[in-house]
């Protein structure tokens, strides 16, 4: 369905806003969607948690292409993507438990990266270099800096659509031990074989490894270092069997490396390795009626880690879900259906969801929504052995939100605003706590993490993006009233982390082939200082070329977003893109 006519909740950043946006990873670029928090512990895509609306990293599900990046070692790595920014069409984000839409693990939102498909044949390439003019004064006063390369192509043949990227990205950071590389690999392609059936193919492959520095047990890990690496690949096929009825199996694999060194000078001590696997088939189904259409499916999931300190594992997740839409009724859409999951390890849950949406006038639009969702714990959660530091818990119980929100969106082509209220309970919360100074975090279930939210977002595009002069205006709001039930006497890892407020503001204008924009965020959480960070972005397009300048942290603001990583001052970026057709 068109975004607009959607009864949820729903963020699009589109590819006109991505490429305005002084951004050089999906990390950055995920921390400019409303009610999404991304908390980096390493910038220019190195580690970084997101979350919505609040929620921890381990409740929010990443999909590429609709296939789920799910880290069953931990979220941490979730967001170890192999896709290239340059290779982004646009990010769909799902805000509240969408277990009707994906199953487990989407329990306070899903996050959807949709990639590009290609219209001709093109050589891309993409090239860039940043600083912040400070120096390393730990190695012989050198400059830190970062530097970058992209480059693709797509082909149309009769063989169908193909896309391919590769990526290098490297510095030596910007403090002591920070120093950062990156490469990447991806592939997709369509392949038809009759009519609208064919095949649909993606690979990809991402390894990075920086610098730790405070990333997990500041101070002591100041000499830390970590490897992680994420092969995945997919395998679809659509048949339209009558037009009425199409079916589109699917398989898809996910291999993770982490290895994480707190002396990586020194080997044989405080070191962790961790392979996992995943392995997801699934076949969905549409059967358009005279009454409306319905969606039905199945989907096989197993997971398994070998690791150091977590031990060996594996669990099995079976899912089955229907789901009936109609637009039948006069003004009226209606979506509603369930998810019946089961687990080896947690039996059977259900969970159903229902979305309304009323048309007032052509414009103007009531939405109302309510769902569940569930997140099975990590296998750290469950085994890791990390004394004195950590320790696992294989009793927690998997943890299960409930979600109600009511809406009113407005659409007239050029305007575009939204406002809504929800309210979201999570049973058997998941958090690490401390019982005492000197003993080990440990994670524990609590029965009262409730949290009320209001957002609003409002987008207007002044003029017709295409005219010689051109201005675009968005800003959203998110505030959250969270509260958060914790055992008296304990010391919580996470769950004080939790946004309170939220403000993004975006600007952009066009005079010709010259381009501006401006970005502003601030963020207020409920034990960290607050912080407002604002970034923008000169650009001159002269075809097939266009050359940029971003400024990122313009006022050179001091702030931590995560664990005790503090984050860059001012850093300019200077970069070139350049786009190259080969068709005749």
């Amino acid at each position: 369905m068109p975004f607009a006519e959607q009864s949820r909740n729903i963020q699009l950043l589109d590819r006109k806003q991505i490429e305005a946006l002084p951004v050089r990873s999906v990390n950055e670029l995920l921390s400019y969607i409303p009610g999404v928090d991304l908390r980096q512990r390493g910038p220019f895509g190195a580690q970084a948690d997101v979350s919505v609306d609040g929620g921890s990293f381990e409740q929010t599900l990443v999909l590429l292409n609709g296939v789920k990046m799910l880290d069953a070692q931990t979220g941490h790595n979730m967001l170890n993507l192999p896709v290239q920014l340059d290779a982004i069409e646009r990010i769909e984000v799902i805000r509240g438990p969408a277990a009707r839409l994906y199953g487990i693990n989407a329990l306070t939102g899903a996050i959807n990266i949709v990639t590009r498909k290609p219209v001709n044949s093109e050589l891309l390439g993409h090239v860039y270099t940043g600083t912040g003019f400070k120096r390393d004064t730990a190695n012989n006063d050198a400059l830190f800096h970062t530097r970058g390369i992209q480059l693709g192509g797509t082909w149309i043949n009769a063989f169908g659509r193909h896309s391919l990227y590769g990526s290098h990205e490297s510095g030596n950071g910007y403090r002591y031990n920070t120093a950062s590389r990156n490469n990447k690999l991806f592939y997709e392609a369509d392949i038809p074989t009759r009519g609208q059936d064919g095949f649909s193919i993606m690979g990809g492959f991402v390894e990075s490894d920086f610098g730790a520095n405070g990333f997990y047990a500041a101070p002591g890990d100041k000499e830390s270092q970590e490897i992680v690496q994420t092969l995945m690949g997919s395998v679809g096929y659509q048949a339209h069997i009558s037009e009425r009825f199409r079916i589109s199996p699917r398989v898809s694999y996910r291999y993770g490396y982490d290895d994480y060194r707190y002396f990586r000078h020194d080997l044989s001590r405080a070191r962790s390795q961790h392979y996992t696997h995943a392995l997801n088939s699934e076949v969905n189904a549409v059967l358009k009626t005279d009454v409306g259409d319905l969606g039905m499916g199945i989907e096989m999931r197993n997971e398994q880690i070998r690791s150091s300190n977590i031990g060996n594992h594996a669990r099995d997740n079976y899912g089955m879900y229907a789901e009936f839409k109609t637009d039948r009724i006069n003004r009226l859409m209606l979506n509603l259906g369930a998810y019946v999951n089961y687990n080896s390890d947690y039996g059977w849950q259900v969970f159903p969801g229902i979305d309304i949406g009323f048309a007032l006038t052509n414009n103007w639009q009531l939405t109302a929504h309510s769902g569940t969702g569930q997140r099975i714990p990590s296998f750290t959660d469950l085994y890791l052995d990390q004394r004195p530091g950590n320790i696992g818990n294989p009793t927690v119980r998997p943890e299960e939100a409930w979600y109600i929100e009511g809406g009113i969106k407005y659409n007239d082509g050029r305007l575009f605003g939204q406002a809504h209220y929800f309210y979201r309970d999570i049973n058997n919360f998941i958090d690490w706590v401390r019982p005492a100074a000197g003993t080990p975090y440990q994670p524990l279930n609590f029965n009262g993490n409730k949290v009320h939210g209001a957002t609003a977002l409002i987008n207007y595009q002044l003029s017709n993006p295409e005219a010689f002069v051109s201005w675009f205006a968005g800003l959203s709001y998110t505030h959250l009233w969270p509260s958060v039930a914790t055992q008296e006497g304990t010391t919580s890892k996470y769950a004080v982390e939790s946004l309170r407020q939220q403000i993004i503001g975006n600007i952009r204008a066009g005079i010709g082939k010259l381009s501006a924009s401006a970005a502003l965020r601030f963020n207020e959480r409920i034990s960290y200082k607050n912080y407002f960070l604002a970034d923008a972005r000169m650009a001159y397009r002269l075809k097939p070329m266009e050359l940029y300048l971003d400024v990122q942290n313009m006022f050179d603001i001091t702030y931590i977003e995560a664990a005790a990583v503090p984050m860059p001052g001012r850093w300019f970026s200077l970069g070139a893109r350049f786009n190259m057709p080969l068709d005749k």
